[in-house]
């Protein structure tokens, strides 16, 4: 991205995230300035990634989730986000179309990257989703998913599959979009606090 230490967007890159996100021009602008900010040069590296989700979750352990994330929105496989991923996460973490959403929980389900998912990779991530919880909140869950077995275990059935099975994207999404409860079961719903916090920076 030439223009990535200018401190102005090109605007190639802004009618493209302005067309791809719900981001209007003036968001954009303050959304840019602030990650020159944080990252002059141009670029977030996975450990300040990790560490803007470890100040959002003080009471619990979201490093293992942070790098999930980070590596489906590092589209280039280069370490580092640019500020069209950083803004494409955001946009897809805290809303985003459907489709687009399902396409993109695929890609943080698929670990290592082949095109389907496994129940391995199922375990992994709900595993990493639980450790964001607090304790006392895990204890409130409902007792057939209060685990990430048990989570996992829910999720795989749904798909009927065995367990050396695996699932295609076109079948996770289809499956999802039919079923509002896995919906729920495979995503982590940011707390209130997170959404403050970028409708702060916004403004």
């Amino acid at each position: 991205m030439g223009n990535s230490k200018s401190g102005a967007l090109s605007k190639e890159l802004l009618e493209d995230l302005k067309s791809n996100t719900k981001y209007s021009e003036a968001e954009l602008c303050t959304w840019y300035q602030c990650f020159l900010k944080e990252c002059p040069g141009g670029k977030i590296s996975k450990e300040q990634f990790e560490g803007i989700y470890a100040s959002f979750f003080p009471n619990a352990d979201p490093s293992a989730y942070a790098r999930h994330v980070f590596r489906s929105f590092d589209t280039n496989a280069d370490g580092t986000l640019d500020f069209k991923e950083y803004i494409v996460a955001l946009h897809l973490t805290s809303g985003g179309k459907t489709l687009q959403k399902l396409e993109w929980a695929f890609a943080l389900y698929d670990v290592d990257g082949n095109g389907t998912i496994s129940k391995n990779e199922i375990q992994e991530i709900v595993k990493s989703i639980f450790n964001m919880i607090p304790v006392e909140d895990q204890k409130s869950l409902p007792e057939d998913e209060d685990t990430p077995e048990k989570r996992s275990e829910k999720i795989w059935d749904f798909f009927g599959k065995k367990d050396n099975d695996k699932i295609a994207e076109g079948e996770f999404i289809q499956g999802v979009m039919d079923n509002k409860d896995i919906l729920r079961l495979i995503q982590y719903d940011e707390p209130q606090k997170i959404k403050d916090k970028l409708k702060e920076k916004r403004q």
